[in-house]
């Protein structure tokens, strides 16, 4: 009992001291407040000191687990704090420059070198894919082949699939990195398509909507690439539609989007499986209105074919099908992430990946061959003057030994002529026609199309390109736009060779107009009538038709019908009347009315009148009409012709009658002379000659 008041009125001593100390405590506290900013906060470490001062030496030490606990979390909290959220921090280019000095001497096997050239790594993947876009892919990925993907593949499909959620609508593109990488680097690809399914399958059973949506997307993406099966997209609709919500309805009705064109290839009957449960949830009814209305236009998307969702974009089609590598993953296989990948970890063989790493990338960069080449080429420069003498007597030795086709030796062949080639893949002409129809179906104006055109100076000889494909996109719309045929105007009245080339243009289109669906042959017709009723194009490019039954097919008379209506439509009745009667033009215009023959005539007469043109037949109706009295008129000025002609004959054979009697008189005289002469001389004879020559003159009187 004595022990225990002797403890009791110790305690009573000490009580209210340590209240004099706490209020002192409080009292130079509230001082500390008023003198504010001459007063610096303890750091937790001096907090920690403190707190140990005030418990004194008799004070137990702490248990060894709450020591490393709060020793782990200090640390943890200290490279946090380090680092910053982002895990880096910024430096300075002359201390980084500093530091790369002072990496140069370190040991590559190190710990602190290789988080360094992790950190970096990281940066880099992390810089090149925030740079992706249509236009630069082409030049980022050998850039993006330069750093070790091997060693960083965990840090590039994880800033891939993070760049990707950030901007749904770049998906696309991601997913044409991914099939350029997965045809060098398999393994790359193969981690992306396993994370993109497990991502999915997360978000899905989370009924995240944004997340589910956006790794659907990728997985589309990826199947049009054939990086992952064609299965997986028909598996993932299915599971989106076995029991259907709105937000599940919604995700399955973009992807559908988005694989249709490649499933409508590829799988017809399990598109058409899809198609039907979509039909069949419309009946149910059970979903909202606005997501019905989603469905219907889905069905509308795939009756225009999916036109307006390609599969794989052609500025993206990097990759043949045939080097593809494709995935036969499904939404229930067990797939690991290797989420290991992302976190650094010291490389006991460094040196030796590196060095695996650069034997690959030269591989696929094809530094080799170009090493090799660079060294021949090097080789070929520094060799003697000795070996090229050399070189030169064996080529000429060998061209003299061989006389070649015609039997020449090759004594008199030029040394140092080099065969020149010739590419015959037309490669550059492909390209034009690329620009060419970009540069048209990607302007807002024809004025601006126009212009861009003019810039990209087309060649000569190839100005028959321009216009094929002006009229090629022309045809393919579904309706005439005037847009085309302001563009074919303004080039017509730019130059005059657009003029012929559009006249050449023409007369092709109008033989092979057979080919053209209905369509099309009404597109390329009003296109034509356009220039023509604008002058843009010269009314002579008209002599190329023949309007007669045997010249003429059914879309030659469909297409001429078209123009004379468009014509008529826009000028008018009777200046296209006056044009075609202008008798300057009348060669021209022969071949639309021809006066060759009445058959070919009455055919035209009937044509123009059938499609509600016949006031322009008037000219031919009355060339029909005096056809007879021209025919009689021609009928008696041939018989005045052969009777002129039989005229001159009787004239002649009368002349030739008379010739010849005036010849057997002069005969007949000479006769009678020698006779006479004879009977005077012969004596006797005279008297038996007189009858005869009296006889003879009484005939000739």
């Amino acid at each position: 009992s004595g022990s225990s008041s002797s403890s009791e009125s110790e305690d009573e001593r000490k009580r209210p001291k340590k209240r004099a100390t706490t209020d002192k405590a409080k009292a130079k506290g509230g001082d500390g407040d008023k003198n504010g900013a001459k007063g610096s906060k303890k750091r937790p470490a001096e907090d920690a000191k403190a707190a140990d001062a005030d418990k004194g030496p008799d004070a137990p030490p702490p248990p060894p687990a709450a020591k490393k606990a709060a020793g782990s979390f200090a640390d943890e909290a200290a490279a946090q704090k380090a680092g910053g959220r982002t895990g880096g921090v910024y430096i300075p280019p002359f201390k980084l420059a500093a530091m790369q000095k002072e990496m140069a001497k370190m040991d590559k096997a190190s710990k602190e070198f290789q988080r360094l050239k992790w950190e970096q790594l990281r940066k880099q993947v992390n810089g090149l894919i925030n740079k992706m876009n249509v236009g630069n892919l082409k030049l980022l990925v050998p850039d993006l082949f330069e750093i070790n993907l091997v060693r960083g593949r965990g840090l590039l499909a994880r800033a891939i699939m993070k760049a990707q959620l950030a901007s749904p609508g770049f998906t696309h593109i991601y997913a044409a990195l991914v099939a350029v990488l997965n045809t060098k680097l398999p393994e790359n690809g193969e981690l992306i398509v396993k994370r993109v399914i497990v991502g999915f399958r997360r978000a899905y059973k989370r009924r995240d909507k944004t997340l589910a949506t956006a790794f659907a997307k990728f997985i589309g993406h990826l199947c049009n690439h054939q990086i992952a099966h064609e299965l997986l997209a028909l598996q993932l609709l299915t599971v989106l539609l076995d029991e259907p919500t709105d937000d599940s309805v919604e995700i399955a009705v973009s992807f559908t989007k988005e694989v249709g064109q490649l499933l409508e290839q590829l799988s017809p009957k399990g598109l058409h499986a899809i198609f039907e449960r979509f039909r069949g949830i419309l009946h149910e009814g059970t979903i909202d209105k606005r997501v019905q209305y989603t469905i219907e236009g889905l069905f509308a998307v795939r009756k225009s074919g999916f036109t307006d969702f390609p599969s794989v974009p052609e500025e993206l089609d990097l990759v043949d099908r045939n080097d593809q590598i494709t995935f036969e993953f499904g939404l229930d296989d067990q797939l690991d992430k290797q989420e290991m990948l992302d976190v650094f970890k010291v490389d006991p063989e460094y040196e030796t990946n590196e060095r695996m790493w650069k034997s690959i990338r030269a591989e696929i960069l094809g530094e080799s061959d170009d090493g090799s080449s660079s060294g021949s080429e090097s080789d070929d420069e520094g060799s003697d003057g000795s070996d090229e003498s050399e070189d030169e007597d064996e080529d000429g030795a060998g061209a003299a030994s061989w006389g070649g086709p015609s039997g020449v030796t090759g004594g008199g062949i030029e040394k140092g002529v080099t065969d020149q080639i010739e590419d015959l893949t037309e490669q550059d002409l492909i390209n034009l026609r690329r620009t060419i129809y970009l540069t048209i179906m990607s302007s807002a104006g024809f004025e601006e199309c126009a212009h861009k055109l003019a810039k990209l100076d087309i060649p000569e000889g190839h100005e028959m390109e321009l216009c094929n494909m002006l009229i090629e996109c022309c045809s393919q719309e579904r309706t005439y736009l005037r847009y085309y045929g302001l563009l074919g105007q303004r080039f017509c009245l730019m130059d005059r060779r657009w003029c012929v080339t559009f006249d050449k243009a023409f007369e092709d289109q109008y033989a092979m107009i057979h080919r053209l669906e209905t369509n099309k042959l009404r597109n390329v017709a009003k296109f034509f009538a356009h220039l023509l009723q604008t002058d843009g194009l010269p009314w002579t490019c008209l002599e190329y038709i023949h309007l007669n039954e045997e010249e003429t097919t059914s879309s030659s008379r469909i297409f001429i019908k078209i123009l004379a209506q468009e014509l008529s439509e826009f000028l008018g009745i009777a200046k296209i009347k006056q044009r075609f009667l202008d008798p300057y033009m009348a060669q021209i215009f022969q071949g639309l009315f021809p006066k060759d023959n009445p058959r070919n005539t009455r055919f035209a007469i009937n044509y123009w009148t059938s499609i509600g043109l016949g006031s322009l037949t008037d000219d031919l109706r009355q060339h029909l009409k005096d056809a007879p009295k021209r025919l009689r008129e021609q009928q008696m000025e041939l018989a005045r012709q052969q009777a002129a002609m039989g005229g001159a004959r009787s004239d002649s054979d009368s002349s030739s009658s008379s010739s010849s009697s005036s010849s057997s008189s002069s005969s007949s005289g000479s006769g009678s002379g020698s006779g006479g002469g004879s009977g005077g001389s012969g004596g006797g004879g005279g008297a038996a000659a007189a009858p005869s020559s009296a006889s003879h003159s009484h005939v000739l009187v």
